[in-house]
């Protein structure tokens, strides 16, 4: 099932609308798409609430969708950009490729393309790094690794070199399918995004 959310927060100070910070743009897949979770219990909505307790006056726009790749994506990110105009944006995709196999040259041109597309549109970009199970082998997982801090380092993005640094060896922080985060993960996913993220706002 494909979900589509957006999510939007106002924040108010005295009675008056504070002055918008901008628009922070989640670019994903179903690792930030809440899938099989409720949609309040995600790392993105967490990260909204975060904003909003530390009167940080951001909105999220939450453009995630499960199943997407990298080449999904960049089809369609001249109307994300255009349509939400963000400060910043985070790109959480490629994981999708890489359980499919699909060559990482390719991956790595997507991404390369999509940040490239965010800075031109004057949004600063959080780039989240994700791995593959070992399975995959050592050639292909060394390559797929790489892709994420090579593009960092190029285009000198915020960078999460490990979307799911410090449980990914815990299988109780799995759903049954083995592959996407249960609830209890999903504040370990925005501790690790809001490290590279917080530098990051005004």
């Amino acid at each position: 099932m494909v979900l589509f959310v957006v999510l939007t927060t106002a924040v108010a100070s005295g009675g008056a609308l504070a002055a918008s910070a901008g628009t922070i743009l989640v670019y994903g897949d179903s690792l930030s798409a809440s899938y099989g979770i409720a949609q309040d219990h995600g790392w993105v909505s967490l990260l909204e609430a975060r904003l909003k307790g530390e009167k940080r006056n951001y909105s999220v726009a939450n453009v995630s969708i499960s199943g997407e790749t990298t080449s999904g994506g960049i089809a369609r990110m001249k109307q994300a950009l255009e349509r939400h105009k963000p400060a910043i944006t985070i790109i959480e995709l490629g994981a999708n490729d890489g359980l499919r196999g699909l060559p990482v040259a390719q991956m790595r041109k997507n991404l390369d393309a999509m940040i490239a597309q965010a800075r031109a549109a004057g949004s600063k970009v959080l780039l989240v790094g994700v791995k593959m199970p070992p399975n995959y082998g050592p050639d292909y997982n060394r390559a797929f690794d790489a892709t994420y801090r090579d593009l960092a380092k190029e285009h000198k993005t915020g960078f999460v070199p490990f979307f799911f640094e410090g449980f990914a060896d815990k299988r109780e922080y799995y759903q049954p399918d083995n592959l996407h985060p249960t609830a209890a993960a999903q504040p370990i996913l925005l501790e690790n995004v809001w490290k590279a993220l917080k530098p990051m706002l005004k």
